[in-house]
């Protein structure tokens, strides 16, 4: 009952939140026919745990806000395939392994009318490597030059999947003259940003808009609900017209087709736990694979997320060509209780917990709740890893930042996406890479440094994802990684809703194809 009301009472917060400043519902009333076209959208998605809290790509991970939102667009994106396309570009050309040359769209304007030219790409890129944390590293930009609509980047080395790298969302192009103010940046995109808070995003049509096809709503909100429950009754009450990251156990609560929509679609988004190098039981190999063996993925997936997941085995799903094949652990909690032994955890304390000179066998499992499914999996893994003799000592914060700067913590889980690119070298040069910042596990392999430094010098494609395998194949071997599964993402949407559909890359969202008949 407690929870019912506090769910009811989030509820009516989040109503609030809607209602102030939007008017009434976009399909009655005066009010409604001065907005227009009003598109209201909940999502788990947005906010300052997820960094995103702001439109400026060059920020953390706000260039996904951009995107998803329709305020920027980037140089090239991402098919249903995952398969790199132009999108503000019209073509390019490899002139040598370090040098690309880049063809804009003549036709392109920033929202405030201002031409896209490939001096104003230049200032961009420019700036989007001084400031962002992730972009330098990535791109190896040494310059780049401009020649009315054509840009030339020149690499300080080969980079293969630079292309790729440039439909990251934090390439997305803004007008540099214009500034950000008030977290909101100037792109070419459908939709203007009007009012950016931690709470959410409101836009309004871009009236300049480039493309064909024209932005069809007047308005959209876009509001941060990161309580599930909350998110599930504003969607059945009609407080809002979609949501994205509903709990999976509510999806049963959708299935009426008379009432709502699903758009569904796997991802590259993994649930997965880097196991930190630097504590000393961690260090143990049969720990760490005493501990990826006891916890049941099937199960995970198929009864505490309703079959809304999928099993993963590495960082990448078994659909793209860089997924298939691997050996990952084996579900064996036997095996697993044998692997403490050998590491010499013979004793059981009064809890039923193993030990080793009298110590307790405690793991410290930090993670946070913007994620739904990570407070499930570190459930899951306490009770899965409590039937072996582990004790794991759950932080489910999304303070996590300051417990990964002080390294209190065994074992960290995240959700990620592995393929942002469509390319395998973003993941393993970010969080596999020996002292990566994004390294929260601080693995290191010689060998698999190696391998990724041949991977970053490949061009050729069937090369690049045979490497990325056996990459792969030894973090697992090293259970450097424990991958628990695959997001299925799910919008659910109000029947009349058109043009809003769930993509692979998890960036586009907010659409000119989105409508509401």
């Amino acid at each position: 009952m407690n929870k019912r009301l506090k769910c009811l009472g989030a509820l009516l917060i989040g109503a609030s939140l809607l209602l102030t400043g939007c008017g009434s519902d976009s399909g009655s009333g005066s009010a409604a026919k001065d907005q227009g076209k009003v598109f209201r959208y909940g999502t788990m998605a947005y906010g300052p745990a997820m960094q995103n809290a702001s439109t400026d790509p060059h920020d953390t991970y706000c260039g996904w806000s951009a995107v998803r939102y329709g305020v920027g667009e980037t140089l090239f994106k991402f098919d249903n395939n995952m398969d790199v396309q132009p999108w503000l570009a019209e073509s390019y050309k490899q002139i040598d392994d370090n040098t690309v040359e880049i063809k804009l769209k003549e036709n392109i304007t920033f929202s405030n009318g201002k031409k896209v030219t490939g001096a104003a790409v230049k200032a961009c890129l420019e700036d989007l490597i001084k400031r962002n944390d992730r972009a330098p590293h990535d791109l190896k930009i040494d310059t780049i030059t401009a020649d009315g609509q054509t840009v030339t980047i020149r690499a300080k080395e080969k980079v293969p999947a630079l292309i790729n790298y440039l439909a990251d969302p934090y390439g997305a192009i803004i007008d540099m003259e214009a500034g950000v103010k008030d977290r909101i940046a100037v792109g070419t995109g459908p939709y203007v940003a009007v009012k950016v808070t931690d709470q959410g995003v409101e836009l309004k049509k871009n009236e300049n808009y480039w493309g064909d096809v024209k932005p069809k709503m007047d308005k959209v909100i876009v509001r941060s609900i990161t309580d599930g429950d909350s998110l599930s009754l504003a969607m059945q009450s009609g407080e809002v017209d979609a949501v994205q990251g509903l709990p999976y156990a509510s999806l049963a609560n959708f299935q009426d087709t008379n009432k709502f929509k699903i758009s569904s679609t796997g991802t590259s988004r993994v649930y997965q736990a880097a196991m930190n190098f630097h504590s000393p039981q961690i260090q143990d190999p049969k720990v760490r694979q005493a501990i990826s063996m006891a916890i049941d993925k099937d199960k995970f997936v198929n009864v505490l997320l309703n079959g809304n997941g999928i099993a993963a085995v590495g960082a990448f799903p078994e659909t793209t060509a860089y997924g298939k094949g691997l050996n990952g652990p084996k579900f064996d909690q036997e095996k697993a209780r044998q692997l403490l032994a050998e590491a010499g955890y013979t004793e059981k304390n009064a809890d039923g917990y193993v030990m080793k000179d009298g110590q307790p066998l405690t793991v410290r499992w930090l993670t946070y709740t913007s994620r739904q499914e990570l407070p499930l999996l570190a459930e899951y893994a306490q009770s899965s890893l409590k039937d072996i003799g582990i004790k794991v000592d759950v932080n489910a914060t999304d303070n996590y930042k300051d417990f990964l700067k002080r390294g209190e913590y065994d074992i960290y889980a995240q959700a990620i996406v592995t393929a942002p690119t469509g390319d395998p070298e973003y993941y393993l040069m970010s969080k596999i890479y020996s002292n990566q910042p994004y390294n929260n596990g601080y693995y290191s392999n010689p060998e698999v440094d190696a391998l990724i430094d041949q991977l970053h010098n490949t061009f050729d494609r069937s090369q690049r994802n045979a490497l990325a395998l056996q990459i792969q194949q030894k973090i697992l071997d090293d259970n450097g990684v424990f991958y628990a599964s695959f997001l299925k993402m799910s919008f659910v949407m109000k029947p009349n809703v058109e043009g809003f559909v769930a993509h692979p890359s998890d960036y586009y969202e907010i659409t000119p194809e989105l409508d509401m008949k």
